[in-house]
């Protein structure tokens, strides 16, 4: 089947300053569905060769024409006001959303192709009329997706986590205790309750796009860094905890971040304020508030390089099976084989 995928993002490490959360695992699910005999054709703009200077045509196809599909794939894109809401060629403009439009307009509408639109980051509004387009499915990376949606996970390659070794990662020297990698986007609740106060008290870092941080003076935010950079900062650390907005904390969301900390053997703190997650993470790393996240950095200090650290690595690692690519696949093969058998 030849699916035309539509992203606005890199299959590589892209640049630093993008909020790309989506090289984590893209570049996984498209090389799954190729794997599983599928086609894929990108339909947005090469931002690996324009704007990285990465050039991966020869393993991969990009077409910013409308060629003939079987199926459409979106990564859904919302209005940002300033960027891809701007008339075309003004300086900062971003053409995704006019991209997604017209491919839409196109394959959806006016072809009735079958679509699946997977809602990364739970901007499509509930009533949009395409939630009730008879040949378009909504996915979510949610536990307890929206009325009428199916789950679709970010995927983790089954061999990535089936070679990752618990013992190696629990010898690992660790110099920071608290780790938290990611963009601030209505994060600041979380980060007041679970983060700040315990951060105050311990060696710590924040790295993403922060742009306002004046409520908490003296904590230690280093700005973006390279994507290669993240499994570094998760490597050093011992925990992090999983901060996540209202929006994917009451849909049980739980980002790529869990994923890429436990495969560097950092540990992901888990706030228990997160919808049906408490079987993603071994109990005695739920948190109710910031002095949970002290005394679990505190313990996991004394644990550090023991077989019962390596044991909870383990317990980790074996609590991901949910993300595995071959379980994200399978609800993909499904519905582009039948959409209608698969059911949130």
């Amino acid at each position: 089947m030849l699916i035309g995928y539509s992203f606005w993002g890199f299959l590589g490490p892209g640049v630093v300053d993008t909020p790309d959360g989506g090289r984590s695992h893209r570049r996984c699910l498209v090389d799954g569905l190729r794997q599983a005999g599928h086609e894929i054709v990108f339909l947005q703009p090469n931002r690996d060769l324009c704007d990285a200077g990465l050039d991966l045509s020869a393993s991969y196809r990009w077409d910013v024409g409308l060629p003939d599909l079987d199926t459409l794939f979106l990564e859904w894109r919302w209005p940002i006001p300033g960027r891809n809401t701007t008339p075309c060629g003004r300086p900062g403009h971003t053409c995704d959303l006019h991209r997604q439009a017209e491919l839409v307009t196109h394959y959806t509408h006016r072809l009735g192709i079958p679509t699946i639109l997977w809602d990364k980051d739970r901007r499509l509004d509930p009533a949009d009329p395409l939630r009730r387009t008879s040949n378009v499915t909504v996915c979510e990376p949610a536990l307890h997706p929206s009325p009428g949606a199916t789950t679709l996970l970010f995927p983790v390659a089954d061999g990535v986590l089936d070679a990752t070794d618990p013992d190696e990662l629990a010898t690992r020297h660790r110099s920071t205790p608290l780790v938290y990698v990611g963009n601030q986007y209505d994060r600041d609740d979380a980060f007041d309750t679970f983060f700040a106060p315990a951060a105050a008290h311990l060696p710590h870092l924040v790295a993403g796009k922060w742009p306002d941080t004046h409520r908490w003076p003296g904590l230690n935010f280093v700005g973006r860094v390279p994507f290669p950079q993240v499994n570094k900062i998760h490597s050093d650390a011992l925990a992090t905890v999983l901060l996540l907005p209202e929006r994917y904390a009451e849909a049980g969301q739980i980002t790529q971040r869990i994923f890429e900390a436990v495969l560097a053997g950092c540990a992901p703190l888990l706030p228990t304020t997160i919808r049906g997650a408490a079987e993603l993470v071994p109990t005695n790393l739920h948190v109710r508030q910031a002095n949970d996240v002290r005394h679990r950095v505190g313990w996991l200090a004394e644990i550090t390089g023991t077989s019962d650290h390596a044991g909870l690595i383990a317990d980790c690692l074996h609590r991901l099976a949910p993300f595995r690519l071959s379980t994200q696949l399978s609800v993909l093969n499904r519905l582009l084989r039948h959409p209608d058998l698969v059911t949130p």
